[in-house]
């Protein structure tokens, strides 16, 4: 049921933001507007700037529903010299007059592979100006073809299915028509070097036929995922309280708790709801941290299901809380039981690697080196659900920025951009853990002291912000596997 309604939701969203999208393009289109690409400056020292021949097959007569093709999708392009007082040509003809035209005349053409420099990205939409941006650098993708004469002045040419010349902009209005065509921008009396401003736009009426369609599919989706998903995380809440009232987790007695944990402080004793434990395995081995964030993948998939869900359930909760004052208890075991299981795999493969036992798919508490609970609140504050998760957090989303963020940065500068990596202050400690283990077989004690008290700090954010508690996270590091309440000094 998880599983059916985080896909569901998941394509609710894409296709909702889709129709919105659509039906956003379609308005800045009404009463005949075309929407406009950003302007891109060409200069070549040739004679004149065309495109790559474009194929256009289309059935005359053709309609899709009460629209004709010229009707349901029409293009204007635009050129504007940029030398003052001077004339431009701009016209559409086909590929083959076109060719034998400029049969050995210097000209451009605008490259047309995705690999080419400057189409490495893709097209933008500006909401504020509602223009399109090309995502291209156009002078970089301009293929110089070289040549030895000069033509004759492009108007006086009768093969041009349209066109148009002045010394302003130039508009032009490009029926849909079957055929081989290239566009061609050129100065009036057909010199060189051509240097313009040139856009392209477009209208069409698919907008206005998909956009309430994709919009009704996308919220269906959803009304049919998101109760799904909320039925499916108090299910597996509610599973997880049986285990726990079985004397698993946090109900039964510290001493006949299983594993290295055993005699840990249950969650809400001490000055911190959540309790975060983790105990380096003696026996880890030296490479094996080499591959576990490959075997780990089965986690990340599970995981990445369970996160969607959890945001769900914690927005829901929110409105709850608002209203009552109260944490459904059932999502409350499954939120904690998201954030148990995110513990125990990055113990495991990337956040600390202090053992090599394949951490378990369960959302209860286990018999595992690394544990993790948050007492249940019995009351929680109407107001703060407001605030907390955002506003008030954000001196620890500062600190937890640096300890998982881009702590450092290595760019590699390229001809066509630049490639970045970073990593983390967590990462960069654990990655000097690992190569320590690798080249000496030990893990340095205090260093994992340290590692797990960097992340039980994340761990205490991620709670609050997760409306899990309403007690503020200490500005305080506390380090070692167990979480005694007390800074390690």
């Amino acid at each position: 049921m998880l599983v059916a309604g985080v896909l569901l939701a998941v394509f609710g969203l894409g296709v909702t933001a889709a129709g919105a999208a659509i039906l956003v393009a379609d308005a800045s289109q009404r009463d005949g507007q075309y929407a406009f690409t950003d302007t891109d400056r060409l200069q070549t020292v040739g004679h004149a700037i065309t495109t790559v021949p474009l194929t256009i097959h289309v059935d005359e007569g053709a309609t899709v529903g009460p629209y004709g093709l010229d009707d349901l999708i029409s293009l204007q392009l635009r050129a504007t010299p940029v030398v003052p007082d001077q004339d431009v040509f701009l016209g559409i003809a086909d590929a083959s007059d076109v060719a034998e035209y400029l049969d050995d005349v210097p000209h451009a053409v605008i490259g047309d592979q995705p690999w080419d420099p400057g189409y490495s990205a893709g097209p933008t939409y500006d909401w504020g100006s509602g223009m399109w941006g090309s995502g291209r650098d156009a002078e970089a993708a301009l293929d110089e073809v070289p040549g030895t004469r000069a033509p004759e002045p492009p108007a006086d040419q009768d093969f041009w299915a349209q066109s148009t010349t002045g010394a302003e902009q130039q508009t032009l209005t490009v029926d849909l028509r079957s055929g081989d065509w290239v566009v061609v921008v050129m100065n009036a009396d057909g010199s060189r070097p051509v240097w313009v401003d040139v856009q392209v736009g477009a209208h069409t009426e698919v907008f206005g036929l998909a956009g309430p369609g994709v919009l009704v599919a996308g919220l269906v989706a959803l009304a049919l995922g998101l109760p799904l998903i909320l039925v499916a995380t108090a299910g597996l809440g509610r599973d997880i309280d049986r285990d726990i009232d079985r004397g698993l987790g946090r109900h039964a007695d510290p001493d006949d708790l299983p594993g290295p944990g055993a005699g840990a402080l249950p969650a809400g004793v001490g000055p911190d709801p959540l309790r975060l434990t983790g105990h380096l395995d003696p026996q880890v081995s030296r490479g094996m941290w080499l591959i576990k964030w490959l075997l780990a993948i089965p986690h990340y998939i599970v995981m990445a299901l369970l996160w969607f869900a959890l945001v769900v359930t914690t927005i829901a909760a929110g409105l709850v809380v608002l209203f009552t004052g109260r944490y459904p208890r059932a999502w409350f075991a499954y939120s904690v039981g998201v954030l148990r299981w995110n513990w125990r795999v990055g113990f495991y493969a990337y956040s600390v690697l202090g053992t090599d036992r394949y951490p378990p798919f369960s959302l209860a508490p286990t018999d595992y080196p690394a544990g993790l609970d948050v007492a249940y609140p019995e009351r929680l504050s109407r107001g703060l659900v407001l605030v907390k998760w955002w506003l008030l957090v954000i001196p620890h989303l500062l600190i937890v920025g640096i300890l998982t963020g881009g702590g450092a940065a290595l760019t590699r500068a390229s001809e066509y951009g630049g490639a970045e990596w970073n990593i983390s202050l967590v990462g960069l400690l654990v990655l000097i853990a690992a190569i320590g283990l690798l080249f000496t077989g030990r893990y340095l004690p205090r260093l994992f002291d340290l590692i797990v008290g960097l992340n039980r700090w994340v761990y205490r954010v991620g709670s609050y912000v997760l409306l899990l508690r309403d007690e503020y996270p200490p500005f305080r590091l506390d380090q070692g596997p167990e979480d005694t309440g007390e800074p390690v000094r």
